[in-house]
């Protein structure tokens, strides 16, 4: 089989895993309902799933110096489907959080795997690859609001888990199928020495970090409190603050699939800065939205520039680092960076909970974001953060 079709089922699983993710977002509410427990508990339960997505990142970073990339994609499968399997039996929020720490567990071995092998797959149009394939993972994002509300309408939350246990199942089984029967790359056959390759690449890991940590911690707790947000703060039509988490997920497919391919064209750095200034000017002219069609307007754009983001910095990751250390290099960036953001959710939780307003917490975290980002524009001009690959070694 062709590397087209393994790509095409890659591209079929990370829909799965980030669905595992992004799911949690829309059912907080229905959730926050049936086990009566406050915004922070709640918060908790939506870090839960993205810890456990940070948890895994540096030991299987550790694991792919030995065993071949293709069996820990499996292995998530794997992990992916008992844990969907698990959540929907859960009998008390402590359980259901178990379930979405396993759930972020899954997710994030797959992509400290999967996202390396996909670099790799098409060395020629990094950006482009994984634009394609960050945009199969935003389509979870897109139709997870949807998705529950068909299932709230049928019958309970519980059946959400159910469908993915059983569709993840059957795609675990495709992905081990077509792998076994595909000629797989080994540019990445000498990477075997994590904490070498950590040394040898502290500067952009660091940077890397930089970039992402505090805008990631600010949009997960956005995203994962958008419908609780605009359900309670603004006065919309019923059901409008879920389709408006559509909305800002929507914005994202076609961010992926522009962005990957402006960052082969870009110079990295500045690229990224100028996503980082324009997410927190969206989220603070959130704030002084009211009306359905600017709220409207302002989630689509915030969502665009947010999910710009993620395929520029994994191009800016993977196309600066050689061979030897690619993966081993990228685990370590990925598992810090995610630390960072998993506190999200229970940062804008406890902030709820000690009685601030949904605005202020939003305007002082805009605010934030603006004085990290004046930081790293003046290391940039000063020549302190690295540059990553030349332009032309990617196209």
């Amino acid at each position: 089989m062709s590397r087209r079709q393994l790509f095409g089922s890659l591209c079929s699983m990370v829909f799965l895993v980030n669905m595992a993710r992004v799911v949690f977002a829309p059912l907080l509410d229905p959730l926050k309902t049936t086990f009566a427990v406050s915004d922070a508990t709640i918060g908790l339960l939506a870090t839960l799933a993205w810890l456990g997505s940070a948890s895994p990142r540096l030991p299987v970073g550790y694991l792919l110096t030995r065993i071949a990339r293709r069996h820990v994609v499996f292995a998530s499968g794997l992990v992916l489907t008992a844990a969907a399997a698990f959540a929907s039996v859960a009998p008390s929020i402590e359980v259901l959080m178990v379930s979405a720490f396993c759930l972020g567990l899954s997710s994030g071995a797959y992509f400290i795997a999967a996202n390396p092998l996909v670099s790799e797959l098409f060395p020629d149009r990094v950006g482009a690859a994984l634009g394609v394939h960050g945009a199969s993972s935003q389509v979870a994002a897109v139709v997870a609001a949807p998705f529950v509300g068909l299932v709230l309408a049928l019958e309970d939350w519980r059946l959400a888990f159910q469908v993915l246990a059983g569709v993840a199942a059957l795609a675990t089984v495709v992905l081990l199928v077509v792998s076994r029967r595909t000629d797989l790359p080994d540019a990445g056959i000498e990477d075997r020495d994590l904490v070498g390759a950590a040394k040898r690449q502290w500067r952009l890991i660091l940077a890397g970090v930089a970039f992402i940590g505090a805008t990631g911690l600010v949009w997960n707790g956005v995203f994962n409190f958008y419908d609780i947000y605009l359900s309670s703060a603004r006065t919309l039509p019923d059901g409008a603050s879920r389709d408006m988490l559509t909305v800002l997920f929507a914005a994202g497919l076609p961010a992926f699939l522009v962005s990957g391919r402006l960052a082969d064209r870009l110079p990295n750095v500045p690229y990224v800065l100028g996503i980082c200034g324009a997410f927190a000017f969206c989220l603070y002219l959130l704030t002084l939205t009211s009306g359905y069609w600017e709220v409207l307007a302002v989630s689509a754009l915030m969502g665009y520039v947010i999910h710009s983001l993620f395929p520029a910095m994994d191009t800016y990751m993977l196309s600066s680092l050689p061979d030897q250390h690619r993966a081993s290099a990228y685990a370590v960036y990925s598992g810090s960076m995610m630390f960072i953001q998993a506190a999200g959710s229970t940062v804008i939780g406890v902030l709820r909970d000690a009685g601030f307003a949904f605005d202020t917490v939003f305007q002082g975290a805009a605010a934030a974001l603006g004085v990290v980002l004046v930081v790293l524009v003046g290391l940039y001009l000063d020549g302190r953060l690295p540059t990553g690959a030349a332009m032309g070694d990617r196209v």
